[in-house]
C-alpha cells in the first residue's frame, strides 16, 4: 500500500497563494506520506518553467505527485461546451504528466437539469473513452471516480447515483480507464460502500480514503471517526492483492492535525485489516 493525500482542507490556502505546493510537500514528507496529490486548481500557470519548478519543489521534499485531480464536465447539454471540456482535459493531462503524476482523476460531469439519464451516460462514456488516447500518449493512467460535488461546480456529479456510476463503468469496460474508488461518496448518496466496491473491484486502480459523519450527505470528518467501514473496505482490497495508491482525501478542516490523524489511522487500519482478508 502506497499512501498519498489530497489536502482538501488546504485548498483555499494553496489556491489563494498563502501556502505553496512546496510547503505542502514538505509537510507531507514530515508526516510520513509517500507522495502528494494535487488539484489542477493548484496550477497557476501552464508554462513549462512553472511546472518544472512545481515538480522540483515536490521532489526536493523527497516525494512525487501520485495523482492530479481534474473536473471534466462531459455531461453539459451544450455540445460546444462538451468539446471545450474535452480540450481542457487534454491540457490537464499534459500538465499532470509534466508534474510527474502517475494518475489523473476524472469525473463524468455535472447533473445539469437539462441532461437526461441516457444521454448523459452516453456523453460521459464517449468523453472518457476519447480521453484515453491522450492519457496513453502522455504515459498517465486515468481513474474515474464515484464522485459527489467539488466547490467549483454548480450541481452534484451526474454519476453520484450508484446506478449511473455503474452504467458508466460498464460502458467503458474493455478500455484502460480505471476506477478511483471514494469510500465516503456512496454513503453521501445514501448507499453502502462495500457492495459498490465489490462490483467495481476489478477496475479499482486507486482509492480516495474519505469519511463522512452523515448518511445522505457529505459532511467530512477526520478519517476513522465517521461512518465508513474502513476495516471491511481494506480487507476486500487485500483479498485481491491491491498495491496501488490510497489517497487520503483530507477535508475535516482541522489542519495538520487532521492530516496526521488520517495518515496514522489509514496505516493502522490497513495493517489490522490483514486479519480479516
Amino acid at each position: 500500500m502506497r499512501l498519498s493525500c489530497l489536502p482538501v482542507s488546504y485548498f483555499g490556502r494553496i489556491i489563494g497563494g498563502e501556502m505553496s505546493v512546496g510547503q505542502w510537500a514538505r509537510e507531507a514528507a514530515e508526516i510520513g506520506l509517500d507522495a502528494v496529490d494535487l488539484s489542477i486548481l493548484f496550477v497557476g500557470s501552464r508554462e513549462p518553467a512553472y511546472l518544472e519548478r512545481m515538480r522540483g519543489d515536490v521532489e526536493a521534499a523527497g516525494l512525487r505527485v501520485a495523482m492530479v485531480t481534474t473536473y471534466p464536465d462531459f455531461t453539459h447539454p451544450d455540445p460546444d461546451q462538451r468539446m471545450r471540456q474535452a480540450s481542457q482535459l487534454r491540457a490537464d493531462i499534459a500538465v499532470a504528466a509534466a508534474l510527474g503524476a502517475e494518475l489523473v482523476r476524472v469525473t463524468a460531469g455535472q447533473a445539469h437539469p437539462e441532461t437526461g439519464r441516457e444521454e448523459g451516460i452516453a456523453w460521459a462514456v464517449d468523453g472518457l473513452i476519447r480521453s484515453q488516447a491522450v492519457a496513453k500518449q502522455h504515459g498517465v493512467q486515468l481513474v474515474y471516480e464515484n464522485h459527489s460535488k467539488p466547490g467549483v461546480w454548480d450541481y452534484v456529479d451526474f454519476s453520484h447515483p450508484t446506478d449511473v456510476f455503474l452504467s458508466i463503468v460498464e460502458g467503458t469496460s474493455g478500455t484502460a480507464l480505471g476506477v478511483n474508488f471514494d469510500t465516503a461518496n456512496p454513503l453521501a448518496y445514501g448507499d453502502e460502500p462495500v457492495p459498490l466496491l465489490k462490483q467495481v473491484l476489478d477496475r479499482v486502480i486507486s482509492v480516495h480514503a474519505a469519511d463522512t459523519r452523515t448518511r445522505g450527505a457529505l459532511e467530512p470528518v477526520v478519517l476513522g471517526t465517521g461512518l465508513v467501514p474502513f476495516s471491511e473496505v481494506f480487507a476486500i482490497l487485500k483479498t485481491v492483492g491491491f498495491d496501488g495508491w490510497i489517497c487520503i482525501e483530507e477535508a475535516s478542516r482541522t489542519g495538520r492535525a487532521g492530516v496526521e490523524a488520517a495518515v496514522n489511522f489509514v496505516r493502522r487500519a490497513w495493517a489490522d485489516a490483514g486479519a480479516l482478508a
